[in-house]
């Protein structure tokens, strides 16, 4: 496979797990895939946390927004924007899901299978 040369001749000098891992993740196709993780990952949690704040925040020190209810109903926008952190981790899990599938998985499975057929 290119850029993992195989373990060697049996009988042969062989290459140990270890130097198949490192040298993997010194790769550039590895390097390439962290990259597009991360640039998914980090984003989506700085703003979802963002959010968890905003809401925690207000609880503490706007009880007036927080306690307004909402259509002269008994819900009020506090009870609304807890609901809505369920609904948001919900959500930006399914787009995760849905992003790691058609992104993510099958560079790391063309890794994996390169690794597998070294060691």
């Amino acid at each position: 496979m290119p850029g993992f040369p195989a373990a060697g001749p049996p009988g042969g000098p062989q290459r140990s797990s270890a130097e198949t891992y490192a040298q993997v993740q010194a790769s550039p196709e590895f390097a390439a895939l962290r990259r597009r993780w991360r640039g998914f990952i980090f984003p989506v949690s700085a703003l979802f946390l963002i959010w968890f704040l905003a809401y925690v925040l207000l609880s503490a020190y706007a009880p007036g927004i927080v306690n307004t209810r909402v259509g002269g109903s008994n819900i009020t926008v506090g009870l609304l924007f807890g609901l809505l952190q369920f609904v948001s981790t919900f959500a930006i899990a399914t787009i995760y899901s849905r992003f790691a599938e058609k992104e993510l998985d099958p560079e790391a499975s063309r890794l994996r299978a390169e690794v597998e057929d070294s060691l």
